[in-house]
């Protein structure tokens, strides 16, 4: 599997590439600095109310836990996934001082490990950009839907950038979207597309919001 080879070749430089040789003091200060970038600069939008202790998290694609710790030092409970078993070691080894945090193996196409969900918000960062399948990014979101309380926020980043080259058996370049195709896709998986920030790059950031009444359609 190729997250698995990813990971055993340098676990680290293949969630952040901006390094080869991470440090722990800077691979996890890296995650910090998401969560103060994209979340802690949004909070109204995601506790809408709650207080950050008395919340349960989602994150998609947790990797080596680089962002996985900060959210932990912020909410009440964390949930994380990754198809990579040995991502998820690394993981275990980072945070095994955090008893808030359950770690989980999904199988790359959904989140079928997970049968009950009551989630207050889920998040995502450097994943879906990797994923070369419409299908199968819809069939996240369709799942963060099922997990999420009616009201609740996804806020998640996916390739924007449209002169990428997309074969589908490549996992490191993932399929891009315009803001339509955003904006549908939200609808089709029973979510409010309210905000969408960086269209047109790689690095294109979308703020769904569950539907209070409506459900996912076929």
């Amino acid at each position: 599997m190729d997250w698995d080879r990813r990971a055993r070749e340098n676990a680290r430089f293949f969630v952040a590439t901006t390094k080869q040789d991470w440090t722990d003091d800077d691979f996890f200060a890296s995650g910090e600095r998401t969560v103060a970038e994209q979340i802690l600069t949004d909070m109204t939008n995601i506790c809408q109310g709650k207080a950050p202790r008395d919340m349960r998290v989602l994150e998609i694609g947790c990797g080596a836990g680089r962002v996985t710790k900060a959210l932990a030092d912020l909410f009440g409970e964390v949930h994380a996934v990754d198809i990579s078993s040995i991502m998820l070691e690394h993981a275990r080894i980072a945070l095994k001082a955090f008893p808030n945090v359950r770690l989980y193996q999904n199988n790359g196409l959904d989140l079928s490990i997970m049968s009950a969900g009551e989630f207050d918000f889920a998040f995502s960062t450097i994943v879906f950009q990797h994923i070369p399948s419409y299908e199968v990014i819809e069939s996240y979101i369709r799942e963060v839907n099922r997990l999420l309380v009616p009201g609740a926020l996804f806020k998640f980043q996916v390739q924007g950038y449209a002169g990428v080259d997309i074969t589908p058996d490549d996992t490191w370049v993932g399929v891009p979207f315009t803001e339509e195709q955003a904006v549908a896709m939200a609808l089709k998986c029973g979510f409010e597309p309210r905000h969408a920030h960086g269209a047109g790059t790689q690095d294109f950031w979308l703020w769904f919001f569950k539907n209070r009444e409506m459900h996912c359609t076929a």
